[in-house]
């Protein structure tokens, strides 16, 4: 009998699942998230310029950046001698204050060379963690290797604490079962192979979760929609497979060289902030983006507090601008406080280790920039209301302290439109309101990934002002006037989290589609952590830098050779072997190949020539069990 335990650690919860023979599922339970540490950028022939594209300096975000001579040119030919002496004395002044470098080069693609020996100079001088482009990619575009090698190198320190977390804590309780991560792709990989290359895990959540949608529903094709506490993912399902973005995956504002699935994530979730809209036309209140405590779970940890201070608002005669929020200590972070500016320590200082009233925290605008910061620090949270407490007000959700959720939505509700008018009668009338707003939003949000992924011509205009069109809505609504108008979602949704049959029911009915919540929808990304197979690529390519010559570009160095079959087929042998080995390191067995070839020809007069091809061998297989 073999057991898989599969974890999947979101925005507000960590989810684990055991998975018995690959059939039941036995469990589940929650808590957990992090940062990416400093880093430094090594680039070989391009200027600073070139580096500043592609969003590169808000990637580095300050993070120091050596420009070095070197380079190769299109065929993989040196430009320029790499300049050694000037990467060591830039490097002698930061390496100490770095958690890792990553390193790319012009057309390292073509010929590494460059990027291995500024990678071996490092290693032989200084205990650093190296991320190199070429390893990552072999795809043109340096900019954009670099922006990869870049949150690469970011995210070395983390995944490498997380990963050794997790082995010590297997270790302690004697599992020794082999650790694998999701990769991006939905794809498993071994733990090793994750701490080398952690950008390749980014996404991996919303490409676990499409994987568990395809096991518990055995949809084929399907829109799967992942409520989480923090945000929203929603992707497809196509003949059985996770949708896979051409642009490779985006991270916030920068776009990687990582094969990941094409999701898209809207800030919404179950803990979301509810906010005065603010307009005086439309929706009264707006969900997200920003996440925060629910008070009912707030007044779990801290029952005097929170129900002194709403008992305490509820008995005033005008809503205050802060009633019903809290400050929440978290866990103390020495190195995030010690680069704090005065206001902020002072702020932090007053906070300590209680949970505190908002109202009593903040004199004036600047104190609340101030506490932004230190939650975006994460030295502390916030606390207010959210649609988990107006789900508890509506016994839709029991988990936590109902009776503070009723107070905070009461005052919450004592809050003016730009009317002038209250939000709500009472309570129970804003948790309505609350429930009715993230139903409209969700749905927005489905609508705005049917308008993209539709292969209809949209006339150019965005896929998020159709979604909030007003014909869009009426249509919806079902419109019958002189005028018949219907819309809706031509395949089903699959919803996810915990959430799910809380908020989606109602979805469906709006999108006029069927909506499909499976009976462990709460733990599908956990679960499609398990039920995954090893899959690793291996790609390389083959150029014509002059009539009868083709340079196959191998990892080691370009060689030419005077046949074309003759360079198909070393490079087919070179990289089977490797996906082999890449597979093997990944964690799989019984391993399978397929190679997939891209030929590009011209033709002049009456003659097709040869301009280059593109071979990539995919090498397949199921996780390694032990044996007991």
């Amino acid at each position: 009998m073999a057991i898989f335990l599969g974890v999947d650690t979101g925005g507000t919860y960590t989810d684990a699942v055991l998975l018995q023979d690959q059939e039941r599922v036995l469990a589940t339970n929650a808590l957990v998230e992090g940062h990416g540490g400093r880093i430094a950028l090594v680039s070989v022939g391009f200027s600073e310029a070139d580096m500043r594209r592609q969003n590169l300096g808000e990637s580095l975000n300050g993070d120091p950046l050596i420009c070095l001579d070197g380079g190769h040119d299109h065929s993989g030919t040196e430009i320029l001698p790499l300049d050694l002496a000037t990467l060591k004395t830039e490097l002698e002044t930061i390496a100490r204050g770095v958690s890792a470098i990553a390193i790319v080069s012009r057309f390292a693609t073509r010929n590494p060379a460059h990027e291995i020996k500024v990678r071996d100079m490092i290693l032989a001088h200084w205990e650093i963690p190296v991320s190199c482009s070429h390893e990552l990619s072999a795809k043109l575009n340096g900019p954009k290797r670099a922006m990869t090698a870049v949150l690469n190198a970011r995210l070395i320190g983390l995944i490498d604490h997380l990963i050794l977390a997790a082995e010590g804590l297997l270790k302690s309780r004697g599992i020794k079962a082999p650790l694998m991560v999701v990769r991006g792709d939905g794809a498993l990989v071994s733990a090793e192979m994750a701490r080398l290359k952690p950008i390749e895990t980014i996404l991996s959540g919303p490409a676990a979760s499409l994987v568990g949608a395809r096991w518990l529903t055995r949809a084929k094709n399907a829109i799967v929609a992942d409520i989480g506490g923090t945000t929203t993912d929603i992707a497809v399902l196509h003949d059985g497979h996770p949708k896979i973005d051409p642009l490779g995956a985006r991270v916030g504002p920068f776009r990687t060289m990582v094969e990941a699935v094409a999701m898209r994530t809207h800030g919404l979730g179950g803990d979301s902030q509810v906010s005065k809209s603010g307009q005086r036309l439309g929706a009264q209140i707006t969900l997200g983006p920003k996440r925060l405590l629910p008070v009912s779970l707030c007044a779990i940890d801290w029952p005097e507090l929170v129900h002194g201070a709403l008992d305490r608002q509820l008995g005033r005669d005008r809503a205050g601008e802060f009633d019903a929020m809290f400050v929440v200590p978290l866990h103390r972070d020495d190195l995030a406080a010690q680069t704090l500016e005065a206001r902020q320590s002072c702020l932090l200082e007053t906070i300590g280790d209680q949970a505190r009233e908002m109202g009593q925290i903040i004199s004036g605008r600047l104190d609340f920039s101030a506490i932004e910061d230190l939650v975006a620090r994460g030295l502390i949270a916030l606390s207010g209301v959210t649609p988990t407490d107006a789900a508890h007000v509506l016994d839709r959700q029991n988990d936590w302290d109902k009776l503070a959720a009723q107070k905070a939505l009461t005052l919450f509700s004592r809050q003016r439109t730009s009317t002038g008018n209250l939000l709500a009668q009472d309570g129970k009338k804003m948790a309505e309101t609350i429930i009715r707003q993230l139903t409209n939003q969700t749905v927005q949000a489905l609508m705005t990934t049917g308008f993209a992924e539709d292969q209809s011509d949209w006339q150019g205009l965005d896929p998020e002002h159709l979604a909030q069109h007003v014909l869009t809505s009426s249509g919806l609504d079902g419109h019958r006037g002189l005028l018949a108008l219907d819309v809706g979602l031509n395949l089903p949704v699959i919803g996810l989290g915990a959430a799910a049959s809380t908020y989606y029911p109602t979805v469906g009915k709006r999108l006029n589609t069927t909506m499909i919540l499976p009976e462990h929808a709460a733990v599908a990304n956990a679960l499609g952590a398990v039920v995954g197979q090893v899959s690793v690529k291996a790609a390389g390519t083959i150029s014509c830098p002059n009539d009868g010559i083709f340079r196959v570009h191998f990892p080691q160095g370009p060689a030419d050779f005077t046949s074309e079959h003759a360079a198909f087929a070393a490079l087919e042998d070179q990289l089977e072997a490797r996906a082999r080995a890449l597979a093997k390191e990944a964690g799989a067995e019984d391993i399978h190949l397929a190679t997939a070839r891209e030929i590009r020809r011209s033709r002049v007069g009456d003659r097709e020539i040869f301009v280059e091809a593109e071979l990539v061998t995919t090498a397949s297989g199921r996780p390694r069990i032990v044996k007991p």
